[in-house]
């Protein structure tokens, strides 16, 4: 009798295993398709940037103007140090 007992536990405790194992790859394969649609977006994101003509033209400029900014830094900097 105890050792019915003792084999109705060991499957019940295999079932569990199993139920868990098949809840863990579910959640697994949910997390993979979101890291999917996720890495797909990037990607069109960064076509649709390297293609994108303005993007260079905004990225000049925002570098010109940084540059211009720096050197009048630079420039007060010095006038600060002198006085």
């Amino acid at each position: 009798m105890a050792e019915s007992e003792s084999q109705e536990g060991n499957y019940d405790n295999r079932g569990n295993k199993v139920q868990n194992f098949i809840t863990d790859m579910e959640e697994l394969l949910e997390k993979m398709e979101e890291l999917t649609v996720h890495r797909a977006w990037m990607a069109y994101n960064c076509v649709s940037i390297h293609t994108d003509p303005d993007l260079q033209n905004a990225m000049q400029h925002l570098e010109d103007v940084f540059l211009m900014c720096k050197e009048q830094v630079e420039k007060k900097w010095q006038d600060v140090l002198m006085e």
